[in-house]
Formats: structure tokens, C-alpha cells, sequence
């Protein structure tokens, strides 16, 4: 039996560590923070992310935590439609998709890890600071903190500690670089009555000239009253104060004006953005893909392997494939770093080509598309503008990119014309490195 040391309890981490127990392994986890707090806003957890957990037996915990998913519309930034597309089990996919707060979802993680390994299953307040590795394990270094070893020792470790990822820097130290994308996001939350059917995900947005806003609903009845908790982000052009610092907290007067043209006959967006809870602002940032994640008994997993843009929602969702793999890969293969570099075999290029992919807007370059061709002026017909076909082409492709063919895909796996290839990538991408 392995004795398995992962570092970092994040969502991905917490996946991981329940894999394992799944195949019979007893991991330990090590978490920096010497207490967990529900921080984040919303993620949205498509189908095969639901598929993961699922197989976990954490459905049932899932859905009383969460929003599902019905359709997903898009609009122009005067507020017309552009195209609509239903989401999950209304598409025709076995699994739901389903929204919800990254802090709900990371602590109902750590109950069921609680409750599978252990209440010692994680070590809190042990920061991360080396190893070293030899033929027979690893020996991992933690910063000095009362009650957490100076070292211990493990047959693997799995680098689980997000986009600044402490192990990714010891093995690849020039990694440390992020991409800056040249985009603010302001992200918030706000408590008001359900719009629509109280499940639909909104992009809204001239992303050349106003930006691009993404809301969608992450809890139900949150007062007593019906009222659901609205998740938003929007993405604006220019440096945001406080680069890659993720708890600047800002007012609404940035932005709520932005959206005033928006005219939708459901939700004001500007009054959604002024009556927000909290508000806070930071970088759209990513690192570069990734030649190698393992390096003997050593690994990356999540954010530490392949931070993505968030778009299109596959960041949690890809970790929780990771988790899945590498337990599978530890299970089947005796000698753990040819498990590991099989781990690595399966997973590192298709979520490379997703992490850039994302980097050029993901699904969301419809709204740009849309807006060239019309020259940002209101339009009589969609079809006129940009053919349906099109638009269902480009879907389609972010589907299967993201590992979750659409239902409706009559197309044969490899045997499509491609949308997102490497010079659609240029032509779609924010703007180059300017850090």
C-alpha cells in the first residue's frame, strides 16, 4: 500500500484524496492554511464534472448545494439573442450540469473526506517549502507550525496547490511566469428573486466594447423568501489594481453603468451589479502549458498542472478528471512513477489544448463574432448576421474539446473540420503577454 501525500485541500485536492480511498489507498492531505474558509465565488460544474462526483456517491450532497443548469443563452451587448443551447439532462446528457459556490462545494468535499479517512486525513497550517526524493520515496519539508511535522515522508506526492503552486515551482522554476490576459474581472455575488426558470446561465456583452458578463444562480432560497444567490462576472480591458491578489474588494460604480444598453425583458443588469453583496476584482490570468507534470514520484494535479481562463467552466471540472486518472493509474500500475507518467500520458495534452483553447474565449468568441459582423449595431436577424450552422459548428467543438461530446453530435470523433485550431487561436485571442 502506497502512502500517498497530497498537498493542497482545495477542490481538486479533496477529489483526489477520495479517488484514492476509492481504490483503496489512505492519503494524507497538507493544507497551508491553518483553517479552511469557504472563500471563492461561483463554478459551474458541467456534465462530467456532475459524471465525477457522481461516482463519488456525492450526487445527492451535490444537488441540495446547488443550482441545475437548464439552457445557456447568449446576447448581444444591446441585449439580443444570439444563440441558446439547453444545458445537461435538458440537452439529452446522462448527467446534470449544476452551478455553485467554489467554497460550499470545497467544504462538502472535506466532509466526505472527513468522513471516509479520518478527521487527521488532513494536516492544516502545513505550508509547503521542498522535498527531496531518492529511489525508495520522497521526503517533504513544511514550514515551522505548532503541531505539523517538520518532515515526512511519502512513496508519492501530488502537487495539488493551485495556480502558484509551491511544487510546481521546485521542479520547474521557470514556470513561475503567468500569462496576463489584459483583463479585469470583477466578480460578485447578489440576492434577488430567480430570472427565467431560476437555471439559466446569461452572456451578455460587445466584448470590443463593453465587455463580456457571465451570471448564472449558485443557491437556492437563501433568505427564507425564494430569493436565490446570483453569481456575475465581468470582464473589462486594462491592468486591475492589485495584480494577481485575489481579495481586493471594489464598489459597483466601475462597472454597473457599463451594461446599460443590455434591454432584456427579465433582469435589469445594472441594478443586478449595484445591489451586489461583494465585489471583488483581479487578474484574468493562466499559466502556459506545461511540457511535463511528473518527475519521479513527484506530480502536479489541478491549477498546479494547468490553470485555465475561466471560461467555459472546465477548471474544477478537469481536476476532477485528474483525480479520477491518476487513482486509477496508481491502482493498475505496481511501480509508481511509471503511474505517474501514465497519469501524466493520459491527461497533460488534451487539457494543454483546452488551456489555449480557453486562452482565445472559448464559446464565448461568439459574442465577439457577432459583433464584428453586425459592426455592434442592432440586427433585424441572427441568421443574416452569422448562419446557424456556424455558430453550431463552434459548439460543437467546445464540446468535444472539453471532453463532453453534445448529445446531438452526429459527427464522428477526429472527423470534423476543426474551429478552434492554432491560427483561430491568434485571431481570438484578448492580446499577447504583457507581463
Amino acid at each position: 500500500m502506497l502512502d500517498i501525500a497530497i498537498i493542497g485541500a482545495g477542490p481538486g485536492g479533496l477529489a483526489t484524496a477520495l479517488r484514492l480511498h476509492q481504490k483503496g489507498f489512505r492519503p494524507k492531505i497538507y493544507e497551508a492554511v491553518p483553517d479552511l474558509k469557504p472563500l471563492g465565488v461561483g463554478v459551474d460544474i458541467k456534465v462530467y464534472g456532475t459524471k465525477e462526483l457522481t461516482e463519488l456517491d456525492l450526487l445527492d450532497r451535490f444537488r441540495e448545494i446547488s443550482v441545475e443548469a437548464t439552457e445557456s443563452i447568449f446576447y448581444t451587448g444591446h441585449g439580443q439573442e444570439i444563440f441558446g443551447e439547453k444545458c445537461g439532462r435538458h440537452i439529452g446528457y446522462e448527467h446534470e450540469q449544476r452551478f455553485v459556490h467554489r467554497g460550499t462545494l470545497q467544504f462538502m468535499l472535506r466532509e466526505a473526506v472527513i468522513e471516509r479517512l479520518g478527521p487527521d486525513a488532513i494536516v492544516y497550517g502545513a505550508r509547503f517549502q521542498s522535498f527531496e526524493q531518492d529511489d525508495t520515496g520522497v521526503t517533504v519539508h513544511f514550514a515551522p507550525h505548532e503541531g505539523v511535522p517538520a518532515s515526512i515522508r511519502a512513496d508519492v506526492v501530488i502537487g495539488v496547490d493551485g495556480i502558484h503552486s509551491a511544487v510546481r515551482r521546485q521542479v520547474l522554476p521557470d514556470s513561475r511566469r503567468t500569462h496576463y490576459s489584459g483583463i479585469a474581472m470583477y466578480r460578485g455575488v447578489t440576492v434577488m428573486p430567480p430570472y427565467r426558470d431560476g437555471g439559466t446561465i446569461l452572456h451578455i456583452g460587445d466584448p470590443i466594447r463593453q465587455g463580456s458578463l457571465i451570471v448564472y444562480p449558485i443557491a437556492n432560497n437563501v433568505d427564507g423568501k425564494g430569493s436565490q444567490l446570483i453569481n456575475w462576472v465581468c470582464e473589462q480591458h486594462g491592468k486591475p489594481k492589485g495584480i494577481e491578489d485575489w481579495s481586493v474588494r471594489v464598489g459597483p460604480e466601475d462597472i454597473a453603468h457599463v451594461f446599460d444598453d443590455v434591454k432584456l425583458d427579465f433582469l435589469d443588469v445594472g441594478e443586478m451589479i449595484r445591489n451586489a453583496r461583494e465585489i471583488y476584482i483581479y487578474p484574468l490570468i493562466d499559466n502556459d502549458p506545461l511540457d511535463q507534470w511528473s518527475f519521479g514520484r513527484v506530480t502536479l494535479l489541478g491549477d498546479a498542472a494547468h490553470a485555465m481562463y475561466p471560461r467555459g467552466g472546465n477548471g474544477v471540472c478537469q481536476a476532477f478528471v485528474d483525480a479520477r486518472v491518476i487513482a486509477e493509474k496508481l491502482a493498475e500500475i505496481a511501480d509508481p512513477v511509471a503511474a505517474l507518467q501514465a497519469y501524466e500520458g493520459a491527461r497533460r495534452e488534451s487539457v494543454n489544448r483546452l488551456v489555449i483553447a480557453n486562452r482565445g474565449e472559448g464559446p464565448e468568441v461568439i459574442r465577439r463574432l457577432v459583433e464584428e459582423k453586425s459592426g455592434g449595431k442592432p440586427f433585424d436577424d441572427i441568421d443574416a448576421i452569422i448562419p446557424r450552422a456556424e455558430v453550431e459548428a463552434l459548439f460543437m467543438e467546445y464540446h468535444r474539446m472539453a471532453g463532453m461530446k453534445r448529445p446531438d453530435d452526429a459527427a464522428k470523433d477526429n472527423a470534423f473540420k476543426p474551429v478552434f485550431t492554432e491560427e483561430t487561436m491568434k485571431k481570438t485571442a484578448f492580446k499577447e503577454d504583457i507581463r
